[in-house]
């Protein structure tokens, strides 16, 4: 039986950069992750393809999946639902992959009641002007939507004390880079690496 994977959850607020930071550690040679597609009700913005950025599904879809038990988090966000297909991570992980979330906090903190033995990294932004700035380049919200953001930014930002770690994201490069160290360190937290260990050596 393989050995189970790795649940790696990479969080922070809307507009920190997650998904481009997620997929310049894609983008290198060397991972062997296993990205978990979210689902969402939120309109496709320009360039993004269905069943590789997101899900994108009706409201009523997503309240089905929610009431069969079909999500492993799930988060209301500025009007529109966000959540992890519960099924996907499963399979993947008792094949013993890595599987990648790139998730909302409220969701991040459902998963942590749910998988404690995950690994939770925090993406923050330098400042908040940085963080309203990028908002505000994507070009995709109005100002009204800007500053419903920027007041949900302020308070996903103090729950960073529940993460293992914290990645400020000045620059996407060296974000990813110290992302992927993290993860290669985990892999070697004794509690992660004891049990297989004690299993060579036939000891209990």
């Amino acid at each position: 039986m393989a050995k189970r994977g790795m649940l790696i959850v990479l969080s922070g607020p809307s507009g920190v950069g997650k998904g481009t930071v997620r997929k310049e550690i894609f983008s290198q040679e060397g991972n062997n992750f296993d990205y978990s597609i979210s689902m969402t009700t939120r309109q496709m913005r320009p360039g993004e393809v269905n069943g590789k950025d997101y899900y994108f599904v009706s409201k009523e879809e997503f309240e089905k999946e929610i009431a069969d038990g079909g999500m492993l988090e799930y988060a209301q966000y500025v009007d529109n639902y966000y959540g992890t297909p519960l099924k996907y991570v499963n399979e993947m992980l008792d094949a013993g992959k890595d599987v990648f979330l790139e998730i909302e906090v409220k969701g991040a903190m459902q998963v942590r009641e749910k998988v404690s033995d995950g690994l939770f990294i925090f993406l923050t932004p330098p400042d908040l002007m940085e963080l309203r700035q990028r908002i505000i380049n994507r070009g995709t919200d109005d100002l009204e939507t800007i500053d419903k953001r920027m007041e949900k930014a302020k308070d996903e930002i103090e729950m960073m004390q529940n993460y293992d770690y914290a990645v400020v994201n000045d620059e996407v490069t060296k974000a990813a880079e110290k992302i992927k160290t993290i993860i290669r360190a985990e892999r070697w937290r004794v509690k992660r690496f004891l049990p297989d260990y004690k299993k060579q050596l036939g000891v209990d």
